[in-house]
């Protein structure tokens, strides 16, 4: 029996790392009994290290919720989560046909409408997605690929069994905090990785770098910049590190410029044609000239260039149609009507309050479904009806009656949890998983992800803005 487990209760849930009081699961064996051989006290005083290495690094983000926009240090457990190779691979497949099948439907509804028109999917619906950017029809983006980095966010239930909970695929951020993360253990826990065969996640920005580069028209030699909206973006900490890790720049709007058709920034040296933009922007503030007029964020006449061919962008404009959580309802007709196949990860049980007899089932189950925003994101929005009061319920039901299209409901599954180091001890937390997905020439699911942790007792929201912190993700080899 393990002794730092013997007391630790992995409860009436799935557990990522322990089958049983005292007992971890073989995939985690190794680790356990390293952490066993350590002595009295050393476990905490590497927790501790391991934050103020973090701290030092500027590991950030942004929290606007109290309208201060207060900077935070992201909070990170030491005791990572280890996944088998073979459950991973089913993970890997799974997240491959899914994108496969959400970029063929990204495709078409800016294309000739073939699903609509199949009244696979309700027309209106789509449609009617504030998501749903018109502008964007009959626009041929290269190589056919609209998503080029996408953040699916998994969950498992008391089965152990994942699903999809939803999919992220206009400006999906976390992927730094993956690496850092690793950065940080792989130098607490040396002797891990010289023993345990983890995948490594190091080579994610080089693989960022290849895919945008392939999309450059025109050229062999292309300028990639990243463009943020700024210091003040949530983000912006991942901004830079990516922009530094992938060796381009980092750009403002307020740097880039339409020049006679193409798109420049503005160096030391005078404008300089880019070719590809890694957009961190959302689309509603890109261009002020086809979307948001009062956007001071956009660079006009880029959308332009880009319908022309001038400049690729990344993600493609459009895409957060995908991002709908009504839309995202219908994903399991999407792989069977362009791919003929069953899906291979499950959605979650969802219902969509714009239909009738689906809204009722919401409305006269509020008490234990999960109630959400279609297009909101970071855990707003949302009420979770087991842990809800009845004047909250009754608040959502209101909401739903007022705009059902801005609704929908889903089956509050058991997540699962992991252990989590509180003071000198294991204590049982929730937990889900984000893999980052890059489309380019191929498709490529990094080994892990971003798996973030509820780090308040029982609770089921697990983002950084709502509490969550992050754990590092390790993913066996065969």
């Amino acid at each position: 029996m393990n002794t730092l487990l013997r007391n630790y209760d992995p409860g009436n849930f799935y557990d990522e790392l322990v089958i049983s009081p005292g007992l971890p699961r073989p995939s985690a064996k190794l680790f356990f009994e390293l952490l066993d051989s350590l002595p009295s006290g050393e476990l905490e005083r590497l927790q501790k290290a391991a934050e103020t290495a973090l701290y030092r690094m500027g590991v950030t983000f942004t929290v606007y919720n109290d309208g201060r926009g207060l900077e935070k240090i992201m909070p990170f457990d030491i005791i990572p989560r280890v996944v088998g190779a073979r459950e991973w691979s089913v993970v890997e497949e799974g997240l491959k046909q899914r994108i496969t099948a959400l970029n063929l439907f990204i495709d078409d509804v800016y294309g000739r409408q073939m699903i609509l028109r199949d009244r696979v999917i309700p027309e209106e619906l789509v449609l009617s997605s504030t998501a749903y950017r018109p502008e964007c029809r009959g626009i041929r983006v290269p190589g056919g690929i609209w998503c080029h980095v996408t953040g699916s966010d998994l969950i498992r239930d008391r089965s152990g069994e994942f699903f999809v909970l939803e999919d992220n695929l206009r400006c999906p951020s976390g992927i730094s905090y993956v690496l850092e993360n690793r950065h940080v253990l792989k130098r607490t826990f040396a002797d891990s990785f010289a023993t345990s065969r983890i995948c490594s996640v190091d080579d994610y920005p080089l693989r960022l770098l290849e895919s945008l580069e392939s999309l450059a028209p025109h050229t062999d030699s292309p300028t990639v910049v990243l463009l943020s909206p700024g210091v003040y973006n949530s983000a912006y900490f991942e901004h830079s590190f990516l922009a530094q890790q992938m060796g381009i720049e980092l750009v403002e709007p307020a740097d880039l410029h339409v020049v006679d058709g193409f798109l420049t920034m503005r160096t030391t040296r005078g404008p300089r044609r880019v070719d590809v933009v890694y957009r961190r922007i959302d689309d509603d503030f890109l261009d002020p000239t086809v979307f948001r007029a009062d956007s001071l964020l956009g660079v006009p006449g880029i959308m332009e260039v880009y319908r022309a061919g001038g400049v690729a962008l990344a993600n493609a404009p459009g895409t957060g149609i995908a991002d709908d959580k009504a839309i995202y309802a219908w994903v399991p007709k999407m792989i069977d009507y362009y791919l003929k196949e069953d899906p291979i990860l499950k959605n979650v049980p969802t219902w969509i309050c714009s239909d009738p007899r689906e809204r009722e089932h919401v409305l006269s189950n509020l008490s234990t479904m999960v109630v959400k925003t279609t297009n909101d994101s970071g855990g707003y929005g949302m009420m979770i009806g087991p842990c809800a009061s009845r004047a909250e319920q009754e608040m959502f039901r209101e909401r739903i009656l007022a705009n059902p299209r801005h609704y929908i409901g889903q089956e509050t599954l058991s997540l699962s949890r992991a252990p989590v180091l509180i003071g000198d001890h294991l204590e049982g937390r929730h937990v889900d998983l984000r893999p980052y997905i890059i489309y380019g020439k191929e498709i490529y699911v990094t080994p892990g992800g971003l798996t973030r942790v509820a780090l308040k007792k029982d609770s089921l929201v697990v983002n950084s803005s709502q509490g969550g912190g992050s754990k590092d993700t390790w993913v066996l080899k065969d």
